[in-house]
């Protein structure tokens, strides 16, 4: 199957990489995605540590080629050696996420290791090029999990692909082939994909948690800050996280400022939270959520994803084949940058 300029520049087969989820994406989903062909990600999220990314990279089984580390920037404040440990990791790639402080990219050019970095509108992907990272994730509100909801996958899109020229990976509710074939049709090298895959046997996701997502509908999610000022995570009030909606957010619906000055409340949520009852406790998932029917290994969802993507691509509206490949322009430049994908011309980098 036909892949984009970056994917072949990487080493990959398929322009896919999992998104790396905090409690979600370990060792072994990732080691799942790259042993399909597409970049496996081992996420770090609110609860990150060294021993939690070091017992991690334990479970790369079999060992891939390329896998990426994910990190969330206030977390790194905390605990600053998570990134050391993450670069002697030697992984493909590095995400620092959930920030405009871009001191990281050069600690992790230094490293020899591209830099990467979600961007929620074209004068945030152009800071973020300005300031070297080498390829951006255009993230839309449908996402799950935490992120800026300004805007949707799409019209974010378009606005980092007309803004910049280093390689655009487009999440946010991606859960089907015709969501796929959309964002490389856009101009996307490639998508990073979640909520699909966190039903996947592999991924760390908690049976009740697996259950609750393969039961919800793509109308059942909801935005809210009401676990993180439950549990007294320092997430910027920018980034909501999207979550399965349930007694806990329609309890505190309209009601974060009210919950914010209440310690008691808070310790309410906290204590729900902490149940793993996805009645009450918050469970990650994009607006794709209602696409999911199945556990299936992350293989095969990869695997099947692309396929029937680079198939819909090859069709003219009418169903004609164009013999056309998705992605199918030429860049270069170090790390992957360049964004001929897209075909525009417009935007800098360091």
């Amino acid at each position: 199957m036909p892949g984009t300029p970056w994917s072949h520049r990487m080493g990959l087969t398929i322009p896919i990489v999992n998104a790396p989820m905090g409690g979600v994406a370990g060792g072994r989903l990732a080691a799942a995605v790259s042993a399909a062909g597409g970049l496996g990600m081992i996420g770090m999220g609110s609860s990150g540590s060294v021993a939690a990314l070091e017992y991690e990279l334990t479970q790369l089984e079999p060992v891939p080629a390329m896998f990426g580390i994910g990190l969330v920037a206030w977390v790194v404040e905390r605990e600053p050696v998570l990134l050391d440990a993450a670069l002697a990791a030697r992984p493909a790639l590095v995400s620092v996420g959930f920030t405009e402080d871009w001191s990281w990219v050069g600690r992790v050019h230094a490293a020899g290791i591209p830099a990467v970095a979600q961007v929620y509108d074209g004068d945030h992907a152009r800071r973020a090029a300005a300031a070297g990272v080498d390829v951006l994730v255009a993230r839309g509100r449908e996402g799950g999990g935490h992120g800026d909801p300004r805007l949707g996958t799409l019209a974010v899109l378009d606005a980092v692909l007309e803004a910049v020229r280093v390689p655009v990976l487009a999440a946010g509710g991606i859960a089907t082939a015709r969501g796929l074939a959309a964002a490389l049709a856009a101009g996307a090298a490639g998508a990073w994909l979640g909520t699909c895959l966190s039903v996947c046997p592999e991924a760390l996701t908690p049976e009740p948690a697996r259950a609750a997502l393969l039961r919800a509908h793509a109308t059942d999610t909801v935005l809210t800050r009401v676990f993180d000022l439950g549990q007294r995570l320092p997430w910027p009030d920018r980034y909501p996280a999207r979550v399965l909606a349930n007694e806990t957010t329609r309890c505190w619906a309209g009601r974060e400022g009210e919950l914010s000055l209440d310690d008691a409340a808070r310790d309410e949520v906290a204590a729900a939270a902490a149940t793993g009852d996805p009645r009450q406790a918050p469970v990650d998932a994009g607006e794709g959520v209602g696409a999911l029917t199945r556990s299936r290994p992350a293989d095969e969802v990869v695997t099947e994803l692309y396929r029937e993507a680079a198939r819909l691509l090859q069709r003219q509206p009418g169903g004609t084949d164009t013999g056309t490949a998705p992605g199918s322009g030429a860049d270069e430049s170090r790390f992957g940058a360049g964004n001929s994908e897209s075909g525009h011309e417009q935007g800098s980098r360091a």
